[in-house]
């Protein structure tokens, strides 16, 4: 018959395509901006090693492992995914889908429906869900303000109706080893509350905060979509979301524990959300969110949203739960494990510090200030098994399209993920044997080759070379780290003497990006 002639003919072309590109060549990969990029082959190698297939959750392979010498073979997939779309009968579509909750008592800041966007990938056992970031308001003044300038973070009637993920929401492999199958949800931050608030909008009130109850709602809705059967659930969010996710991994590990879901495992990603409530470079008065202190910002903010902080941390600081907010508070007090990811010299962090580093050079005041900003925090992460901190000035990571490139002590912020994957999968398995189905946190010796702890030592901002590029904010010119630390004031001498080292020898280590 025409008809299974055409069909024989189409598998054989199919599987032609695939043997050809199965044998050919793995090229050189394409090179990402930044200045980590020209080191990547440099990097020490890490040996590939076999993902195991007999405990309860099947990973995905990692790439990751063998990056040094196959740069390009995720790419291969990819293409060869590509020449084989003929084969298929439709397009597989990468974006995530916007889906309001039915719930609508569950609003935005306006009282618009909230939402979530979402790409399923079905046969994926591995769930990942993001709080976006965006600060907050935490008064009527500078809810009113917010409502003006950034509508979108207080408002749905604008939303897209699709986006396309990036980073660890990427679905492409080369440029998310290890979650690029996983189901995909996003939700867009519209409550201005870091995801704390419990308080609808009434008739005697403005707004309403309902960013854990929406984080709450949309848990359940997934459950209806394959959560269920989830192994893994991974509550990540970068920023305000960071801190979200702090706030709620365990809210939500015991909304499904309560509903009968024991076997998925919740775990927590905090990105860039792990600020100190330090003391201000210089004090302003709380006038708007920008230039508010954050110990004022928040304790105003929590009382305005009517925020809900785990059980345990309030316990810890009654009368004063405004503390949770702040990660080296929260996390001693978390059940669920979490990985922290940190810039040393976070940019929001300055920022409500009143450090501003555009404009003038900073003085030797401001220059000393971030010094000490970047010890105080490696002080509070000292305790963080799993974490990923570069001494680089910026803020978020985990969805920037570079996410790969930045490296602490050789290894990657994937590469570090997947061997905290790996460390709980095998706690589970201990776990088990001896009869306890915990997933709490645990300290448990990192597998070889397969850091977690990973701190930049170095002292300054960029001394990292892997750090994102900068630019010059008058020219948008790329800045070497030398050019950079001089525009921030830094005098060479003066450094050299305090680190006990010949000042030309240190000219050519900045000089070196080292």
């Amino acid at each position: 018959m025409p008809g299974s002639s055409a069909g024989l003919s189409a598998v054989r072309s199919c599987l032609l395509l695939l043997f050809i590109h199965m044998s050919a060549p793995v090229e050189a990969r394409r090179v990402r901006g930044g200045r980590a990029h020209a080191r990547r082959l440099q990097q020490q190698q890490v040996p590939a090693y076999r993902e195991r297939v007999d405990g309860p959750e099947s990973f995905p392979l990692d790439f990751t492992a063998v990056e040094g010498n196959m740069n390009n073979f995720m790419v291969q997939i990819k293409n060869l995914a590509q020449s084989l779309y003929p084969c298929s009968a439709q397009k597989l579509d990468q974006d995530m889908k916007l889906h309001f909750l039915r719930n609508v008592s569950v609003t935005c800041n306006d009282g618009s429906p909230a939402g979530y966007y979402i790409k399923e990938s079905h046969g994926s056992k591995r769930w990942l869900i993001f709080l976006e970031g965006g600060w907050y308001c935490f008064n009527r003044q500078t809810c009113d303000s917010r409502y003006e300038t950034m509508r979108r973070l207080m408002s749905s009637t604008k939303w897209p109706q699709t986006r396309t993920g990036t980073g660890i929401l990427s679905p492409q492999p080369e440029e998310n080893p290890h979650w690029w199958n996983a189901n995909m949800v996003f939700i867009p931050y519209c409550s201005s509350d870091v995801w704390s608030g419990v308080t609808p909008k009434t008739e005697h009130s403005d707004y309403a905060f309902m960013g854990s109850l929406i984080i709450k709602e949309v848990v359940n809705e997934l459950l209806l979509k394959g959560l269920d059967n989830a192994k893994v659930l991974l509550l990540a969010g970068s920023s305000a979301g960071g801190t979200g996710a702090l706030l709620n991994v365990d809210q939500v590990a015991e909304q499904l524990a309560s509903q009968g879901h024991t076997a998925v495992q919740v775990r927590g990603l905090a990105d860039s959300g792990w600020f100190l409530d330090n003391k201000q470079y210089k004090f302003t008065d709380c006038l708007d969110t920008i230039s508010c202190a954050p110990t004022e910002a928040i304790k105003r903010g929590s009382r305005y949203w009517g925020g809900q902080v785990p059980e345990s941390c309030r316990q810890a600081h009654l009368g004063e739960e405004w503390n949770c907010f702040f990660g080296y508070k929260v996390y001693p007090t978390l059940k669920s494990p979490v990985f922290v990811v940190q810039w040393l010299f976070d940019e929001a962090q300055l920022t409500v510090d009143n450090i501003h580093l555009t404009g003038q050079p900073v003085h030797e005041g401001q220059w000393r200030y971030i010094q000490n900003l970047g010890q105080e925090l490696r002080g509070t992460l000292r305790e963080v098994p799993a974490l990923f901190a570069p001494a680089c000035l910026s803020h978020e990571l985990i969805t920037r399209s570079y996410w790969m490139d930045i490296q602490v002590k050789g290894t990657s912020l994937p590469r570090a993920l997947h061997c905290w994957d790996r460390s709980l999968q095998d706690n589970v398995h201990i776990n088990s044997s001896h009869g306890n189905q915990s997933h709490q946190k645990q300290k448990t010796p990192p597998m070889r080759g397969c850091p977690l702890h990973l701190i930049d030592s170095c002292p300054w901002p960029h001394c990292n070379p892997s750090c994102p590029t900068i630019r010059d904010q008058l020219t948008g010119q790329e800045m070497s780290v030398i050019q950079f630390l001089k525009h921030m004031g830094f005098d060479v001498q003066k450094m050299a003497e305090q680190q006990g080292m010949d000042p030309r020898k240190l000219l050519g280590m900045l000089n070196n990006g080292s």
